[in-house]
């Protein structure tokens, strides 16, 4: 298990409240929190790659279907001399793996739920992941992740338009952020979790928000 340490980026700047999650673990004495973050979907639809080149920095075509019904990894970063843990927990997508979703969903402070952009099927079955997710934690702050935006970018523009509309109306539903990456092209993956530590503390994050159809989509103000 891979466990590296890096700084934070200035991108987070200052709070805008007081009351950090309820769910957020933390440590006085040693001035820690851990931040469970829970990675649902269909199968092959890159979450264990998501997770990978968080915590590793590396993309592995290979590290495909996640081994087993639950993967788990953690990562440190320090932001104002507190040290935090994101604790990631990434379920199979295979079906006969749903009964081992409250393991993944309970006491996250997080959830993302995530879906392959250039398989339209996937971001459908969204709405069946997020009812499920929901009857076991309905606290987590969701988010909904189209992967392998470098694929989704070659498609014709009208397909685009489609997905990015549905996608869309989806996050607005849940209340969730939206937000597009790609692993392999490195779009967006370190600002998932930059967000996810903003709003897990209310933290004002100064990342520019992108709305085009055909770009890289990061919604999360006000959602």
């Amino acid at each position: 298990m891979s466990n590296p340490t890096g700084q934070a980026s200035s991108l987070l700047a200052g709070p805008s409240g007081q009351n950090p999650h309820p769910l957020v673990e933390n440590n006085e004495e040693k001035n820690s929190v851990v931040i469970k973050v829970g990675m649902v979907g269909d199968s092959q639809i890159g979450k264990t790659s998501l997770m990978v080149k968080y915590v590793e920095g590396s993309f592995d075509e290979d590290y495909i279907q996640t081994l087993g019904c639950v993967n788990f990894m953690e990562k440190t970063i320090t932001v104002r001399r507190t040290t935090i843990t994101f604790s990631i927990w990434d379920l199979g997508g295979q079906r006969e793996f749903v009964n081992m979703l409250p393991l993944v969903c309970n006491d996250a402070v997080a959830i993302l739920f995530m879906f392959d952009l250039s398989r339209k099927s996937t971001l459908n079955s969204v709405k069946e992941w997020y009812r499920q997710a929901r009857g076991f934690n309905k606290t987590a702050i969701p988010f909904l992740i189209g992967t392998k935006f470098d694929t989704f970018a070659t498609f014709p523009r009208d397909e685009q338009e489609e997905i990015t509309k549905q996608a869309k109306r989806f996050a607005k539903a849940m209340h969730a952020s939206l937000i597009f990456c790609s692993t392999s092209a490195s779009i967006n993956v370190q600002k998932i979790f930059k967000i996810v530590l903003a709003k897990a503390f209310d933290l004002k994050c100064v990342i520019p928000e992108i709305e085009g159809v055909g770009e890289p989509l990061l919604i999360y103000v006000d959602v």
